[in-house]
């Protein structure tokens, strides 16, 4: 039977959980790659907690999923020499949860708390005092002999981690010291991302493949790495290992991974409005409805995708397909006045 932390805690705290993605994410600010603006301004917010031997402010980090929001919170924690204790929203069910976990940290402490707008409102407005004057206020009874008891708190630093901001409430979100969005990677990145895998995988790799895999990431870290171990199983039964750019093509074919990163899914979206839609505008349900995707799938997993890409459009009227989706599918673009020039 779990414990009583193993299950309010994530697997990325048990040790038995070691899983390869654990094992890629970077140690220091130095070893992380990409998102230069607020890998300085980080350091500069380290460096300054560290001259004042305090811990740092609570931070916000918010984007997409898979661009390194978790791997950020560990490089905190490595920086400040601090321990991190790693939960979820979802994770925290009633607050007594989240008081056990405050109550056992320790002063300078991390909590990480992912998908945080998915915690629950009881629990959130426990975080209230907690975070501005870490103090935890418990209720003791019910009716009128109830009373309220206040246990201090050693000073701790939270991180929350979102891809849905606007679902946090604003007295929550201004609690933060410091909020920052992660954006998606440029493809060098991305290539220096999975030369950096490749070689704490041990894998021999040719630096044209990894460019080649790097294009068809996705632009996000958490898909590169796991194309490349797609890729290195392809290898080591195919091509006896080495990854060449002719192995990462066949590997990448066998996995209906185009040349932009665009997976099946995205294609039959695209193909729908083409075929059924002539390109559109069509509205989201009928869209969802017509290539059989849940409403939530397309517009939370695979739209913004396509959005980022030009390859999607949307307007007041509905979905569009662009010129760029015509092209990428092979079909010609037609002549359309005034659709694309309002959209949204």
């Amino acid at each position: 039977m779990e414990s009583f932390e193993e299950r309010i805690l994530a697997p990325e705290v048990q040790e038995t959980e070691q899983t390869f993605d654990t094992a890629l994410r970077p140690k220091t600010l130095a070893e992380f790659i990409g998102q230069p603006k607020l890998k300085e301004n980080l350091r500069i917010f380290l460096e300054a907690a560290k001259g004042r031997s305090e811990p740092c402010e609570h931070m916000l980090f918010y984007g997409p999923p898979g661009l390194g929001k978790t791997s950020l919170s560990h490089v905190i924690a490595h920086e400040m020499s601090a321990n991190i204790k790693v939960t979820s929203g979802p994770a925290l069910e009633r607050v007594g949860d989240l008081a056990a976990i405050l109550t056992n940290l320790e002063q300078g402490d991390i909590l990480f708390i992912d998908e945080i707008h998915r915690m629950n409102k009881s629990i959130e407005e426990v975080l209230y005092p907690a975070m501005e004057d870490f103090a935890l206020d418990i209720v003791i009874g019910k009716g009128p002999t109830a009373r309220t008891l206040r246990l201090d708190l050693k000073r701790f630093t939270l991180i929350g981690a979102t891809t849905r901001l606007s679902l946090l409430t604003a007295p929550l979100r201004d609690r933060f010291g410091m909020t920052a969005h992660l954006d998606f990677y440029e493809v060098e990145e991305m290539r220096q991302i999975l030369e950096r895998s490749a070689s704490l995988l041990n894998m021999e790799t040719a630096n044209d493949a990894l460019l080649q895999i790097a294009g068809r990431s996705r632009r996000t870290p958490r898909v590169g790495n796991r194309l490349l171990k797609r890729v290195r199983d392809y290898a080591q039964v195919m091509a006896g290992g080495i990854l060449t750019t002719d192995v990462v093509e066949r590997a990448l074919s066998s996995l209906d991974i185009d040349t932009r990163g665009l997976d099946d899914s995205d294609r039959r979206i695209l193909r729908t409005l083409i075929d059924k839609f002539r390109g559109g505008p069509v509205g989201l349900a009928t869209l969802a409805a017509s290539s059989a995707e849940e409403i939530e799938t397309l517009e939370e997993v695979i739209e913004p995708f396509l959005l980022q890409e030009g390859l999607l459009a949307r307007t007041p009227r509905g979905r569009v397909a662009t010129d760029h989706a015509y092209q990428h599918l092979g079909f010609t673009p037609p002549t359309r006045q005034g659709i694309l020039d309002i959209a949204l």
